[in-house]
C-alpha cells in the first residue's frame, strides 16, 4: 500500500498500462537518487546552476508520484539557487526531501519489486 507515494496521475496517463507504470517507477527508482545527488553537489559546492537544474529536473516526477511535501521543498530549492543563498539556510530542506525520496523508494521497491 503506497504511503509515500501516489500512482493516480501515473494511471491516469497511461491508462491503467501496467508496464507503463512499471516503465515510470523504475524510472524513478533509477533517476532521482542520481539527480538528488547532483542537485545535493551543485548545493555543497556553491553550483547553483546545477542545483538549480536538477531541482527543476526532479519536479514532473515528484508530480507525478503526487509527492507535494517534496515537490513543494524542490520548489524551496529552485528558489534558494535563484537567490544564491548560504548553504546553511537549505541543509534541513535537503535532508528532508532526502529522506522523503529514500522512503517513496524503499516502497516502491518493495510494492513492485523494481
Amino acid at each position: 500500500m503506497a504511503i509515500n507515494y501516489n500512482l493516480s496521475k501515473v494511471h491516469a496517463i497511461s491508462d491503467n498500462d501496467p508496464d507503463f507504470v512499471l516503465e515510470i517507477l523504475r524510472l524513478f527508482v533509477t533517476e532521482i537518487p542520481k539527480d538528488y545527488k547532483n542537485m545535493e553537489l551543485g548545493i555543497k559546492e556553491k553550483d547553483y546552476k546545477q542545483a538549480y537544474a536538477f531541482a527543476h529536473k526532479m519536479k514532473p516526477s515528484l508530480d507525478l508520484l503526487d509527492m507535494l511535501i517534496t515537490y513543494d521543498e524542490i520548489i524551496q530549492v529552485e528558489a534558494w539557487t535563484k537567490s544564491e543563498g548560504k548553504r546553511k539556510e537549505i541543509e534541513a530542506t535537503c535532508y528532508s526531501i532526502k529522506k522523503q525520496l529514500d522512503k517513496a523508494i524503499k516502497e516502491i521497491k518493495k510494492d513492485f519489486e523494481v
